[in-house]
């Protein structure tokens, strides 16, 4: 039976790319949760995959958040466990299933991480002259944060997706799917710096179409944009828990915060679904208290 269940695993995994065309990064993502699902069943979690009940999928759940999985992670787990069972019952390997009947873990969500903005212009003035890669690294965290970018998207830019005299760039998101986003001026200077004063000393970097290069010339990978911000975040000794991403939801937040409507940050950011964009406006929620009470007559 696991022979059968990878050997399906891997079916679904040629239907995604060749019929659905999705990203690469969300076809590791789903493979990454797919074989983590087969490992849970190898351990007996699970006596025949092709009838699961709605108490098998419950308990898996349930392992995942007993193991400390974020509420996003597990919420794409069983997308990715959607999507398979929906993909066996096309192929005929399974008759029904219960699993569209679960609704994504919002008992135990998380809200987004999200920082102040003068938390954000102390991150942003982090990388000093001294730093060996200063130029680079300051216009990676203004881009991450003028843009609301996934960190994906940032390391993905090109030099032809750039149009700093019009402020605007063009980067490629989540089902490959393009989007044009402005750029303040503050990003702007510092990656005109960045592309005129520090990127050509780069080794190869005339060669290369990215705008964000490492030492040798290539491209720099979501991992090590991952290290260059958490190199700053503890200096500066803010949160741990903040990442690159944590620029992107403090981007949203602070544009719903200074008025911005939510279809203008569902566009922004890229997001297929407002319910998503929707978070945002739960985390903001306790400014407007805040205000409230600080403001309204018979708030205290």
């Amino acid at each position: 039976m696991l022979a059968e269940l990878h050997e399906d695993i891997q079916s679904f995994r040629h239907y995604l790319q060749a019929e659905r065309r999705m990203a690469e990064n969300t076809l590791l993502a789903y493979g990454r949760d797919l074989d983590r699902f087969a490992l849970w069943i190898t351990g007996g979690g699970l006596a025949d995959y092709r009838q699961p009940t709605l108490a098998d999928f419950s308990r898996y759940l349930g392992c995942l958040r007993d193991e400390g999985l974020a509420p996003a992670s597990a919420a794409r787990h069983l997308v990715a466990l959607k999507m398979f069972y929906r993909f066996l019952r096309l192929e005929e390997r399974v008759s029904s299933t219960p699993i569209n009947l679960l609704s994504s873990p919002a008992l135990w969500e998380r809200l987004p991480q999200v920082l102040s903005p003068e938390a954000v212009d102390k991150l942003l003035r982090g990388p000093q002259a001294a730093d060996r890669f200063f130029l680079r690294d300051r216009a990676i965290l203004e881009t991450l944060y003028a843009t609301g970018c996934r960190a994906s998207e940032v390391v993905g830019l090109k030099l032809a997706d750039l149009h700093l005299e019009s402020a605007f760039l063009q980067c490629t998101g989540k089902g490959s799917k393009q989007r044009i986003v402005p750029v303040g001026k503050q990003a702007i200077a510092a990656l005109r710096s960045y592309l005129g004063e520090f990127r050509g000393n780069l080794a190869a970097a005339g060669e290369a179409p990215w705008v964000f290069v490492s030492r040798g010339g290539k491209k720099i990978s979501r991992e090590m944009l991952w290290v260059i911000v958490k190199k700053y975040v503890r200096r500066l000794g803010l949160n741990d828990r903040v990442s690159p991403h944590t620029l992107r939801h403090s981007f949203a937040t602070h544009l719903l915060s200074g008025g911005a409507d939510l279809r203008t940050v569902q566009e922004l950011l890229g997001h297929a679904s407002i319910a998503t964009t929707q978070h945002y406006t739960h985390v903001d929620r306790d400014r407007l208290k805040a205000l409230h009470k600080q403001f309204h007559p018979r708030a205290k």
